[in-house]
């Protein structure tokens, strides 16, 4: 039977939306709260899910037919991937992710994507790029840097961050230059990539954490660090609370995810006198901390839209190449610049 492209649409929509879907949870331990509550929540909505450990999937690269494993059985017959990807295992997590990529299953969160998050400095450049705010940041890898990147920051106390970490691990804080340097030093030795962060004073060891979901915020809540500590996480015994966000931290927040590429995020923020300064942004953020804190259900929200975002990819007429899409993304301005210069040699 023949039916027009809105008679179509309509019943892909209900199809979809309606019916059981197959998704593959990636996460190193299924009884983790996030990956529970993911489960418990797509369960609920009907959908099959299952959950596998990215460690234990084998990539197979061959011409035209990229394929992966799952102990002795292939991996295909799934509609939507749902990556939870620990810092710890970032690089073999992405390799994984890229993989579902050119095979041609939807991922939530791309491997390009997380990866862009993933690297601190690199998530602040495309940040600050698209005019969003972040504390003052030097980069520096020589001792005779610090006196100028310690005046940039305006000197201590100081944040001193790896560019790879998660829930406050590798962020320090130096109260002084002689600090500043011996720290600077040991790290530089273990050849760490560093940098230096401005001090916010008046956020007085608070922050906020926002969760976008499909580019909107679904839950926010405020953090406040334990007495004598300056990281709010609450894996360091930070206090989650609440909190309505003043419509300029949404925006940032949803801009943010939407620069990074990303689905789902957990955006931090802290509160300054000039607006929201953005601290980084979480791929795969923990759900125990803002569900408790807000009872908003935040894994029903991810399922809804993973349901939306298999619907999306169902409607495009032609199938894009999603890694190589992503990859392109950040360099679309340079059509832009040959046709600038196409007009300039006409005139």
């Amino acid at each position: 039977m023949f039916l027009c492209r809105t008679c179509r649409r309509l019943w892909l929509a209900h199809t979809v939306l309606h019916s059981r879907m197959r998704l593959l949870i990636l996460s190193r331990n299924h009884s983790l709260y996030s990956t529970s509550r993911l489960v418990l929540a797509a369960r609920s909505r009907g959908h099959e899910v299952t959950v596998a450990d990215p460690l234990a999937m084998r990539i197979v690269v061959t011409r035209g037919m990229p394929s992966m494993f799952l102990g002795a059985e292939p991996i295909s017959e799934f509609d939507l991937v749902i990556p939870r990807i620990g810092a710890s295992i970032t690089n073999y997590g992405l390799a994984v992710v890229r993989q579902f990529d050119m095979m041609g299953i939807p991922v939530l969160n791309t491997a390009v994507a997380i990866a862009r998050s993933r690297d601190k400095l690199r998530a602040m450049q495309l940040l600050t790029k698209k005019n969003l705010d972040v504390p003052v940041t030097v980069c520096a890898r020589t001792p005779d840097s610090i006196e100028q990147a310690l005046e940039i920051v305006g000197g201590t106390p100081v944040i001193v961050k790896l560019q790879q970490g998660a829930q406050g691990i590798g962020t320090m804080i130096a109260e002084t230059p002689n600090a500043v340097t011996s720290l600077l030093e040991t790290l530089w030795a273990m050849g760490q990539d560093i940098f230096l962060q401005q001090y916010i004073g008046e956020s007085k060891g608070r922050d906020y954490r926002a969760i976008v979901v499909g580019g909107r915020v679904v839950a926010a809540m405020r953090r406040q660090a334990r007495r004598g500590e300056f990281r709010s996480n609450l894996h360091r015994g930070g206090i989650g609370l609440q909190a309505d966000l003043d419509p300029r931290y949404v925006r940032a927040a949803i801009e943010a995810t939407r620069v990074m590429g990303l689905e789902v995020a957990g955006v931090d923020m802290l509160r300054s006198r000039t607006g929201p300064k953005i601290l980084e942004i979480n791929s795969s953020p923990g759900l125990e901390g803002i569900e408790r804190s807000t009872g908003i259900d935040v894994a029903g929200a991810i399922i809804a839209h993973a349901e939306r975002h298999v619907l999306k990819r169902h409607k495009r007429r032609a199938r894009r190449d999603v890694v190589i899409e992503d990859e392109r993304r950040l360099r679309r301005i340079r059509p832009e610049v040959g046709a600038s210069l196409s007009v300039a040699r006409k005139r």
